[in-house]
Parts: structure tokens; sequence; C-alpha cells
């Protein structure tokens, strides 16, 4: 019988031998599943932006996305990495991999916690690049966006700050990864913010709240043990459903709101209902 652990052992084994094993360590090392969280917002703000603008303009939007996407890879490197240092993820036997847990490369020895340090780093470092080469065309409003979405992520696992460990990295994660990226990448297309953006970034800020509050719950044993006190760890299951059921509700709020307004379209059938 294979066990968990056995299972895990091996897979340093099965990401090869260089240098297409180190392109696999590299990338699973930054949990790309969840890279949908933070591209779907770019995507949503972009249209919004062309919309107000009446023309897409392709080349802001690529950098905006190949930056968005290396920030998420960083912090999620940089968390993996203080949550070893601060023992959560040694002890915790109650993760469902690879979706919670971190991505386990520092606890099945495929990576040091220096090596991953060292990557989340670089991917930030690339990410400031890139928002290097939008500031020199977009202008100034673009450090802003850039150092409020990075200054987030990395005080969400970092010391002493650790906003993660105070109930406060929920907020940080529905701010960083909703409000931001859509407001940010219609600012870039539109060069202008307005309350429609703002309005379309509240649903996505609520939907990506729920998923790391569900991804939360098989880590909430081991984060509590560990003094990371997340939302999940203070308000237990039954605050923790109450309150994933609060933001679903709000979400659908949000976007009957904006369907009200115009922002999103109605399908026909609905439409037709409106009539009667």
């Amino acid at each position: 019988m294979t066990t968990t652990s056995g299972i895990e052992s091996s897979r340093g084994a099965r990401l090869g031998r260089p240098p297409l094993g180190c392109a696999k360590r590299l990338l699973t090392a930054t949990r790309p599943m969840f890279f949908p969280a933070s591209a779907l917002p770019v995507l949503l703000g972009t249209a919004w932006g062309a919309r107000l603008d009446g023309t897409l303009d392709p080349g802001p939007f690529a950098l905006a996305l190949a930056a968005t996407l290396a920030v998420h890879a960083g912090v999620n490197i940089l968390n993996d990495v203080y949550d070893d240092l601060g023992g959560t993820d040694r002890i915790n036997t109650g993760r469902i991999p690879p979706f919670t847990g971190g991505s386990r490369h520092i606890q099945d020895g495929i990576m040091t916690a220096r090596q991953m340090f060292r990557w989340g780093v670089a991917l930030l470092v690339f990410a400031a690049v890139l928002g290097i080469t939008l500031f020199a065309t977009k202008g100034l409003g673009v450090l802003l966006f850039g150092a409020v979405g990075v200054t987030l992520g990395i005080l969400y696992s970092v010391p002493p700050v650790r906003l993660s460990a105070r109930g406060l990295g929920e907020a940080a994660v529905g701010v960083g990864f909703g409000v931001l990226p859509v407001t940010g990448a219609a600012w870039l297309q539109s060069g202008s913010l307005d309350w429609g953006g703002l309005l379309l970034s509240l649903p996505v800020a609520l939907w990506v709240v729920n998923i790391l509050l569900v991804n939360e719950i098989p880590d909430a044993v081991a984060d509590g043990a560990t003094g990371k006190r997340t939302l999940v760890v203070r308000l237990g299951l039954t605050g923790t459903r109450d309150l994933y059921v609060l933001m679903n509700g709000l979400a659908a709020l949000c976007v009957a709101a904006a369907a009200a307004a115009g922002l999103v379209p109605l399908p026909d059938n609905v439409k037709d209902l409106s009539h009667i």
C-alpha cells in the first residue's frame, strides 16, 4: 500500500533531471493552478477599459498580465518560505495536496528555503521591470497600483506584519487580487478610474476571498497551532460557513447592480422577462 508520505517523497524524482526538471521545479513551486485568480481580473479590467476607450491597447495588456502573474507567483513562493519558517507547513497533515498546504517543495526536499526565497524575489524583480516599462509609457499611476499590490502580497506572509496571521490576510487578498487588477487594468486601457470599474471589481474581490477561505479550512489546525490566526481559525467552521454565504450574497448583489446599470449584458431570456 502506497502512503501519502511515500507519494510526496517521490515527487522530486518524478519532476525529472535538468534542464527540464529544473524548469518543472521552478514552475510547480509557484502553484500555477491558482493563476486564473489573478489573470481573470486583469482580463475583466482590460475589457472594461477597452469598452470605455473604444479600442484595445494590446501592449499594456500583455505587460500588465505578465507582471500580475509574476507578482502572484512570487508572493506564493514567499508564502511557502515563511509558512515553513513559522512551522505551519511542517506539521500540516490535514492538507489537500496540491491545493492547500503550499507547494511542499521545501518539506519534500525539492528546493531549499533559500532557493525558494531567491526564486520568489527574482519573480518580484521581474514584475518590477515590467512595471517600469509600463511606467515609461503610462505614467505614475502604474507605480501606485504596482506598489500597493506588491506590498500587500509581501506583507501577507512576511513578519512582523504577517497579515495572514492577524485575520487581515483575506482582505488583503481581496484588494490585491480583485480591486487592484480590475481597476488597474481598466485604467491602463482608458486612462481613467470610474465607478463602473470599481463596481465590477467588487464581486471579483469577494469571490477571491471565498477561494482563500475554502483553502484555509484544511489547514486550520496547523495554522492555529503555529499562531497563524486566519479568519477560519478565528471564526471556526460555522462562522466561516456563514461568512462564505454572506460573501457570495454580496457578490451576487454587486453583479445585479452592475447588470441594472448596464455595465454587464443580460441574457436574452432575462431581458424578455423585464417586459412582463
